[in-house]
């Protein structure tokens, strides 16, 4: 064969696989969109507007005439001073292009955690404290190995190489570093939020032993939790899974959350700088100064960066108000 009829008989291939495809792909649409599937109803979406609706009880998000409910079924309503949450909620709804979608927490995030901030609202209503009493003792787990704590010890293996310790850079250890982004939100928060507690490392400069938090920090800091409100405790419980630090959490939840106003007040506004970034960067030391050492890998450290901040992102919108 020559050249021309190799490229002829080439074409008509490509021709042959490319209808083959096509047909491939309409069957499978007819196939998704067949109402006699069990689960059709959900690969399409049934709702045209998506609006934010005031209603004697508060806000609420409809999907034309309807409200859209928490995993609990209990109708999603937000407090009249959240209105900047409900409007994110509406956007996520109808950037949504089937109802299969809404059933995944990573398509509607900000849904979910105020769908558990309302559960909770409405299992304390019932004085049930189940919900409530298991949060704070699984976030009272992470100050025993909070992030922000865990210091890297000021000595290591490495040190010695070539007359440099191939873990600094700028001059300073990575202890220091870590110190230097934990004391100015400790200082705020054994100051504002837990007065006169007392906020120990985790690990000594020559150990790797965890060392416990001192009794009574223990106590004020869980009773701290266990008082808060249900948008409060949500957020935090959210923050700290993102951040894997409850100091972390709690100080980014302080600074934006509409309950603790007056802790801003007697602080001064002029102070109020603690954002996303700053909760994201205080909570990545250590990780910031490996890639700076060693480099970034791909679609690996970028994306949990931006991952962490779009979570922190969502506990500032639903602790805030207007």
């Amino acid at each position: 064969m020559n050249l021309s009829g190799f490229v002829e008989a080439a074409a008509v291939f490509e021709a042959a696989r490319k209808r083959k495809q096509a047909e491939l792909l309409q069957r499978g649409q007819a196939l998704r969109a067949d109402p006699a599937k069990p689960g059709a109803a959900l690969q399409k979406r049934f709702w045209k507007d998506v609006s934010v609706k005031e209603t004697p009880e508060g806000l609420q998000v409809h999907l034309d005439s309807r409200p859209v409910r928490t995993g609990g079924r209990n109708v999603l309503t937000l407090p009249p001073s959240k209105r900047p949450l409900a409007t994110a909620i509406a956007l996520e709804w109808d950037h949504l292009i089937s109802a299969q979608q809404a059933l995944k927490q990573h398509y509607v995030p900000l849904t979910s955690l105020t769908s558990r901030a309302i559960d909770i609202k409405n299992a304390d209503a019932q004085n049930n404290r189940k919900i409530r009493d298991e949060m704070v003792q699984s976030l009272m787990r992470y100050l025993a190995t909070d992030t922000l704590l865990c210091w890297a010890p000021e000595k290591n293996i490495h040190q010695g190489l070539e007359g440099s310790d191939i873990r600094e850079t700028g001059g300073k250890s990575l202890r220091q570093r870590q110190i230097e982004a934990a004391k100015p939100i400790l200082d705020h928060l054994t100051t504002h939020v837990w007065p006169g507690v007392e906020v120990v490392p985790i690990l000594g400069e020559e150990s790797i032993m965890p060392k416990p938090q001192p009794e009574m920090t223990r106590e004020i800091v869980k009773g701290w939790i266990s008082g808060l409100s249900p948008w409060e405790l949500a957020g935090l419980e959210r923050a700290v899974l993102a951040s894997k630090s409850l100091c972390v959490a709690a100080r980014l939840v302080v600074e934006w959350s509409e309950e603790f106003a007056n802790t801003r007040q007697a602080v001064g506004e002029k102070n109020r700088r603690f954002g996303i970034v700053d909760a994201a960067e205080a909570a990545s030391v250590e990780v910031r100064w490996q890639t700076g050492m060693w480099g970034e890998v791909e679609d690996t450290h970028d994306v949990e960066k931006e991952d962490m901040r779009r979570q922190l992102g969502s506990v500032v919108l639903l602790v805030s108000g207007m």
